[in-house]
């Protein structure tokens, strides 16, 4: 590795060792008059913890991401999407919904009618939303990726 690179500088590894000189980003403490040139970087001799998370740039004014500090971390979120729905009265047999609407239980039926939960019957029905019926879901929002370990030199 080279000595020239700046010291506490995120760096991407692909082995589980940090070579020597290095130190991981897992969130470690380290010796802040052992390696004072990294305590510079990281005032509070504790290392960010990187293991699992996307580095992003700092808004620094942009207004993108505004009231963020330098090194604070941010929970996934999903940008938001709304709709409204009425319920389906008078289902046309026949009509399928579509996309990430699926058609839900009876809430109520016409008089004189049999209920029914498959739609082919006249009555006011639910409407599910479910995105997982179009795109790939999780228990995260998150971009492809490949796994690095990130790594500082320590100096």
């Amino acid at each position: 590795m080279r000595s020239d690179f700046p010291v506490g500088i995120p760096q991407p590894w692909p082995t589980n060792t940090a070579p020597a000189g290095w130190l991981k980003c897992n969130g470690a403490a380290f010796d802040k008059a052992k390696y004072p040139l990294l305590a510079v970087a990281y005032p509070s001799g504790v290392l960010p913890d990187l293991r699992g998370e996307f580095i992003r740039g700092a808004d620094d004014g942009r207004g993108v991401d505004s009231g963020r500090t330098l090194l604070s971390a941010q929970m996934d979120a999903v940008q938001k999407f709304t709709g409204k729905t009425n319920g389906l009265q008078h289902f046309i047999p026949g009509l399928t919904p579509q996309g990430i609407i699926s058609q839900g239980e009876t809430v109520a039926t016409t008089t004189g009618l049999t209920e029914t939960t498959g739609g082919t019957g006249n009555g006011v029905f639910r409407v599910n939303i479910d995105a997982s019926l179009q795109i790939r879901t999780a228990t995260e929002t998150r971009p492809r990726n490949i796994a690095f370990n990130y790594i500082v030199r320590a100096a």
